[in-house]
């Protein structure tokens, strides 16, 4: 199968969502991974409840929300300036090693980043890992619609303008590949840790284990 666009999840596809943890260790010593898997699981949660009660926020919303939580949840003392601090973080991820390499072994493919983040969060996010170049970029905030929702993918493919047989998706998320699936991308699910597939009635076309193996 050819495929004429990659399109990429961006939040633990593209970019390391973890790579927080440093800066959070600064603040809240050895508490690192769990304030940034706190803050992740509620990220997803969230945003997960706001689509089931069709009560659309901006993902810069949820993902303040689900730090505040997080950081409650931990039982540390915050201070507003700290939030502030942890929020531009998200401005700062950084990408896992293989991205840079991706245009220089396929300068052929439609490189895509299409993310349930804000526009406002991921222009920065690709100026400052210098990727701006090499992805063009769709948001569901646009359509103000979250991922795994088919209308989300729905607004991707018509802006990609490619039949969807011709899409390949790429997410490291389950439920971000089974909603690509159902609306009928192929799909590439990136499985950094080894995992299990979930048993959600639907599979991935490919998986693999990082970007360095694009079908």
């Amino acid at each position: 199968m050819t495929y004429k666009a990659y399109v990429f999840d961006a939040y633990g596809t593209v970019f390391d969502v973890h790579s927080v943890m440093k800066r959070i260790h600064q603040f809240f010593p050895d508490q690192g991974p769990f304030i940034s898997q706190q803050w992740r699981d509620r990220q997803i949660h969230y945003f997960l409840v706001r689509q089931l009660m069709d009560e659309y926020k901006p993902f810069t919303d949820i993902t303040r929300w689900a730090l505040l939580d997080a950081l409650a949840y931990s039982e540390v003392s915050v201070k507003p300036e700290v939030v502030e601090e942890l929020m531009n973080e998200y401005e700062r991820l950084l990408p896992y090693d293989e991205v840079s390499s991706l245009s220089e072994y396929h300068p052929d493919k439609k490189f895509t980043i299409f993310s349930n983040g804000t526009r406002s969060m991921l222009e920065p996010l690709l100026e400052n890992n210098e990727l701006s170049a090499m992805f063009s970029l769709l948001s569901a905030d646009d359509v103000q619609v979250y991922k795994p929702h088919a209308e989300a993918y729905r607004y991707a493919h018509e802006k990609l303008g490619y039949e969807k047989e011709e899409i390949l998706f790429f997410s490291s998320n389950p439920w971000d590949i089974a909603g690509a699936a159902s609306y009928g991308f192929h799909t590439a699910w990136v499985n950094r840790k080894q995992q299990k597939w979930p048993e959600l009635g639907i599979e991935p076309t490919h998986i693999i284990q990082n970007l360095k193996e694009i079908p």
